[in-house]
């Protein structure tokens, strides 16, 4: 294993980086190397077997691509393929004739060959190599047959025969293994830079259109609000002003005066309600995540909230009850609790008859905290249950035309999740609703 590394060190030092060469000159720097080492055996070898022209066109081979190796590899100069062609051609047709023609081996070096001269040149000059190699194959072989006696057998049939196309045999096999490899190498390394080039792509897009739902949810949020200023804020101080003017201009009777009284009340509590949710939820858009959770008795908390509520239900004659352990503990913000809590109750009391029922529970459920509004009022209608908790939900009228604003129910999910909480609810037209909170439990206290 380690001896694998070192010589991959050694290759890479050789042939060149990725970073530095192109995948032309890398392919032309290995085959160099490749056919200098091949040269220190061929050379000698076909020397002392008396094949003095493969020996001499061996040593010319090793020469030239040393040369052209040592300019591309070191002096950083770009190898000539054209030169690197044209020599092939010259060398191969010389051997060709010196070295038995068609029961050579030459036939089986030249597809080699010209897949190393494709490897390393531009692809504009490939149709013209393929044309002037297989011209130049075809030729050779023509004058050869027409002219047997141009064509010379340093070596006898049999086992010279044998010999010369074993020693020739490894020479295009280590070309062509050299240039599918870098060429598969390539190949692999453009796939993987193309999937994460992909992948990177995919993720931009995916933030790229979470961007563009922030922007819309932000666009949406801008213009709730502006809605909220311009109209449902303005209305009801407009009726309390006109109450006002009425009450200052005009000397009225007790009873006149009590109904009056008692509606600019209602209109009283029910901007102060918008209000306080359109400060909050504007403070948490403006703030962030603020939570300070502590572990606090869940009654002591909400007590002063279903106090209000409780005086709230009994203007409208509701019968508000509440079932909670004095003992029972949570692990909450306690402001966000109430504000929760008390969003849920002035709904409850908005949307359910004079007469009505309204019921608040608290129990341990696994190690969570489950707190229900349940009330039995007119309920939430079935096309608007999917945006009951979206700030785009259209904003309901209650038994005695009460309006609200649409921020209360997404502000409590909001400041419920915030607390590690979820919030939920269950709602028939007609028949009522229940809203459950879960929030984090700290058990009982003693």
């Amino acid at each position: 294993m380690l001896m694998l590394k070192k010589m991959n060190v050694v290759w890479l030092k050789l042939t060149g980086s990725s970073s530095d060469f192109p995948l032309e000159s890398r392919i032309f720097h290995s085959i160099s190397a490749g056919l200098i080492v091949l040269a220190a055996f061929y050379v000698p070898y076909n020397f002392f077997a008396g094949l003095y022209v493969a020996s001499f066109s061996s040593l010319l081979f090793s020469l030239f691509f040393g040369y052209e190796y040592y300019n591309s590899r070191f002096n950083n100069k770009q190898h000539n393929s054209i030169l690197f062609g044209v020599t092939g051609l010259i060398i191969f047709s010389v051997n060709y004739f010196a070295n038995s023609g068609i029961n050579g081996s030459t036939d089986i070096i030249w597809p080699a060959y010209l897949l190393l001269v494709f490897a390393i040149s531009p692809y504009r000059q490939h149709l013209a190599w393929l044309m002037v190699y297989i011209l130049c194959f075809l030729a050779l072989h023509l004058v050869a047959y027409y002219n047997p006696v141009l064509v010379k057998h340093p070596f006898t049939a049999g086992k010279g025969e044998l010999i010369d196309r074993i020693t020739a045999f490894p020479l295009p096999v280590i070309a062509i293994y050299i240039v599918i490899k870098y060429i598969r190498k390539s190949y692999d390394k453009e796939r993987v830079a193309t999937e994460e080039k992909a992948i990177a792509i995919e993720a931009q897009n995916r933030h790229i259109l979470l961007q563009k739902e922030q922007l819309e949810k932000s666009d949406a949020e801008k213009n709730k609000l502006m809605s909220i200023i311009s109209h449902d804020m303005r209305t009801p101080l407009i009726n309390i002003q006109s109450y006002l003017q009425l009450l200052n201009e005009n000397e009225l009777d007790s009873p006149m005066r009590a109904v009056i009284e008692q509606e600019l009340l209602a209109a009283t509590n029910s901007t102060m309600d918008m209000l306080t949710n359109l400060l909050q939820w504007s403070k948490s858009q403006m703030e962030g995540p603020a939570v300070h959770l502590i572990r606090a008795n869940l009654l002591d908390v909400i007590k002063n909230t279903l106090d209000m509520g409780k005086r709230q239900a009994d203007k409208k004659d509701i019968a508000l009850n509440y079932n909670i352990n004095p003992v029972l503990a949570v692990i909450a913000d306690g402001n966000m609790l109430q504000l929760v809590l008390r969003n849920l109750i002035s709904n409850a009391i908005k949307f359910t008859p004079n007469g009505g029922i309204i019921n608040i529970d608290a129990q341990l459920v696994q190690q969570e905290c489950l707190i229900t509004v349940s009330d039995n009022g007119k309920g939430i209608e079935r096309h608007k249950q999917d945006k009951i908790f979206s700030i785009n939900t259209e904003p309901a009228f209650g038994t005695n035309n009460e309006k609200g604003v649409g921020l209360g129910l997404p502000l409590c999910k909001e400041f419920i999740e915030r607390q590690g909480g979820k919030i939920g609810f269950e709602s028939a037209p007609g028949q009522g609703s229940r809203f459950f909170v879960f929030i984090p439990t700290g058990a009982s206290l003693d």
